[in-house]
């Protein structure tokens, strides 16, 4: 019993650790040789999105994002070029149920009790069920370019699952741009 405690915590350990790695769903990465203190202005290039409606909402939060930065907004002509996409695609999400009379900790033969006749190596009498499901996820990729060199400076990517609520789903992406823009921009190495 003096072991119960660290392998229950070990345990939890282990269990918790996958939701926090999955948590995070922004990443960024920019050219670290870029002195992003010489650009100031900023102009829109293309924006493709599958969804009509995502066009205006991904230049609106991003303005917001630029101008909070002190950067300014040209019609044409900003030092730098900002375009964006997203990709829709269909994730198939698999999840297995057990229904109750598995193995468990037992005490059969084996190192400690761990394995046939009651360890956890014990297939049980019970039955597993496994659905499959089909997720609509979108990536939102939103890159900057130098304007002259037409060199890529930043990128940002937000992935997220899609919601039956379009409200919901303006409120992701808005909360994923805002992700995105918080460390900008990148402060030079030294």
């Amino acid at each position: 019993m003096r072991y119960g405690l660290p392998i229950v915590l070990a345990g939890a350990l282990l269990l918790g650790s996958p939701v926090i790695a999955l948590g995070d769903n922004v990443r960024t990465d920019y050219n670290h040789q870029t002195n992003f203190s010489q650009y100031h202005t900023y102009s829109w290039g293309k924006v493709t999105t599958k969804i009509p409606f995502y066009t205006d909402r991904i230049k609106q939060e991003v303005n917001l994002q630029f101008q909070a930065k002190g950067w300014r907004l040209m019609d044409s002509g900003g030092a730098v070029t900002v375009f964006a996409s997203d990709s829709l695609h269909n994730q198939q999400e698999t999840q297995t149920m057990y229904d109750g009379f598995g193995g468990g900790w037992g005490g059969g033969w084996g190192w400690g009790g761990w394995g046939w006749g009651g360890g956890w190596a014990d297939p049980g009498f019970g039955q597993a069920t496994t659905t499959t499901t089909n997720q609509q996820t979108t990536n939102l990729v939103i890159d900057i370019f130098e304007s002259n060199s037409k060199n890529l400076l930043w990128r940002g990517l937000a992935t997220a699952d899609l919601s039956d609520n379009s409200s919901k789903n303006a409120k992701s992406m808005d909360s994923d741009i805002s992700k995105m823009f918080k460390g900008f921009p990148p402060k030079p190495n030294k």
